[in-house]
């Protein structure tokens, strides 16, 4: 089953959902930074949060970055998503190390410590919107669950998972996002909140063969869901070895001259999918040709 999102209103518009399933995007990542299984469940969940939020946007050429910065061994992640499904992100520590929390899980809330989660959104304006919130509880579900509560003042409820398998390669992912109108009325709350209180955690569902369409039947449980969307999600970097270039130009004259005298080729490394991309001497001074 390839990864995608789907989105929903239920309650007769007064609540819109989003629910995904993204083990190909969560593995594709893992891959790419050869994450440690806590860092690859921190970062799995906030791909999964990303993709989600970013099918949110409205126009073709918008874009969402989640940054969390934080003073635990993680060191802190970013995630970028587009209205199309495409995310990419890393992680600053892929190597981070924890034994298992008290209950047994991969513990996420101590590699990321105490911190604040950044949403910017580029909407093609001339300021980007950026909010920020504590970490609440480091889990990241909860803490952007607070987020949409206390930045855009939308009631939500996120729920986030990420399952490893023995070998480290990723079993399941996935996860949704509940969000209340303000016209909702108080029996939908009471509903949705009971339903919510009795809910399974993200990763049994999913471990259960449960699709994105039954995750959310089981939040929505009578409340007439309706979906309006489905869309494919993957894990995608939009690097090239122009792109770099284009880096490399703006880093300065002085900086590139330095390189070149040294005489030997570079490699310069994209955050977002580790490719490397090599540039000789030759190369360098074509470059430093440019940045005049």
């Amino acid at each position: 089953m390839s990864d995608y999102i789907v989105r929903a209103i239920a309650a007769n518009n007064q609540v819109r959902a989003f629910a995904a399933t993204t083990r190909e995007v969560v593995e594709n990542a893992r891959a790419a930074h050869n994450t440690s299984p806590v860092a690859t469940a921190a970062l799995g969940r906030l791909l999964t949060a990303g993709t989600m939020m970013g099918s949110m946007m409205k126009n073709e050429k918008d874009m969402l970055t989640i940054q969390i910065k934080c003073d635990g061994p993680i060191g802190g992640l970013t995630v970028t998503a587009d209205v199309m499904g495409n995310v990419k992100g890393y992680v600053e520590n892929p190597n981070v190390m924890l034994p298992p929390s008290k209950q047994g899980k991969l513990d996420v809330a101590n590699a990321l410590g105490l911190g604040v989660l950044n949403v910017i959104k580029d909407m093609g304006l001339k300021e980007p919107y950026v909010g920020q919130t504590i970490l609440t509880t480091s889990e990241i579900a909860e803490d952007l669950t607070y987020y949409f509560a206390t930045s855009e003042q939308v009631p939500s409820s996120v729920g986030l998972g990420v399952l490893m398998e023995k070998d480290n390669t990723v079993k399941q992912a996935g996860g949704f996002i509940i969000q209340v109108m303000p016209f909702v009325e108080d029996a939908v709350v009471d509903k949705l909140e009971e339903n919510i209180a009795k809910l399974e955690p993200v990763t049994t569902m999913l471990d259960k063969g449960m699709s994105p369409e039954q995750i959310l039947e089981t939040v929505l449980e009578g409340m007439d869901v309706e979906y309006t969307d489905r869309m494919d999600t993957n894990f995608v970097c939009n690097c090239s070895k122009n792109r770099v270039e284009k880096a490399l130009i703006s880093i300065g004259k002085k900086d590139i001259q330095e390189m070149i005298d040294e005489g030997k080729t570079i490699e310069m490394h994209c955050h977002f999918c580790n490719t490397s991309y090599e540039f000789t001497v030759d190369e360098l001074k074509e470059i430093l040709k440019k940045s005049r």
